[in-house]
């Protein structure tokens, strides 16, 4: 097994922070605030909170109205984390290693509700902003992470083409 790299352990840290983020604000959202599913307050501009129940995945895709489907999607998510986890453990790119811990702390996130309660809890709601989908942090923070990694590989690919093209030019 291989050591894991300063990169890789801030991205395990980052994924941590993001679970516990996550799992709080769901906890002030459900316990403390007690928004009820269907119930939405206006929070800042046009932002609210509407509480929703998703079976699915992230944005609601792909419901998952039966057990077994919840405990394939957990399962799922879980292995997703730990190949994650596994892949990002050498890196030495800064930006990858921020994108998989944002994606893993995601991942976590919802499959905690998942296994805990049987659905996610999502309440962001920005649909006067034309955005249809009521989403949570942790759905953020895999959004943001996937948008991370693919300017990670594009860039990283650029990199690669230069070096092949100098080493075509020598």
């Amino acid at each position: 097994m291989s050591k894991i790299t300063k990169l890789g352990w801030m991205a395990l840290a980052l994924a941590v922070v993001v679970v516990v983020a996550d799992q709080a604000v769901k906890y002030w959202i459900l316990q403390v605030l007690r928004l009820q599913e269907g119930q939405s307050v206006p929070l800042v501009g046009p932002i609210r909170l509407t509480g929703v129940w998703n079976p699915g995945v992230s944005f609601g895709f792909l419901q998952a109205q039966h057990e077994l489907v919840r405990w394939l999607l957990a399962a799922f998510s879980v292995v997703v984390a730990v190949i994650l986890a596994v892949w990002v453990r050498a890196t030495e790119r800064p930006l990858f290693a921020v994108a998989i811990g944002l994606v893993m702390g995601g991942a976590v996130g919802n499959v905690i509700d998942r296994i805990r309660i049987g659905a996610v809890a999502d309440f962001i709601d920005a649909s006067q902003l034309y955005f249809p989908w009521i989403f949570n942090l942790a759905d953020s923070a895999i959004s943001i992470g996937i948008c991370l990694l693919l300017v990670d590989m594009l860039r990283q690919d650029g990199r690669n083409r230069a070096t092949r093209t100098t080493q075509d030019a020598a």
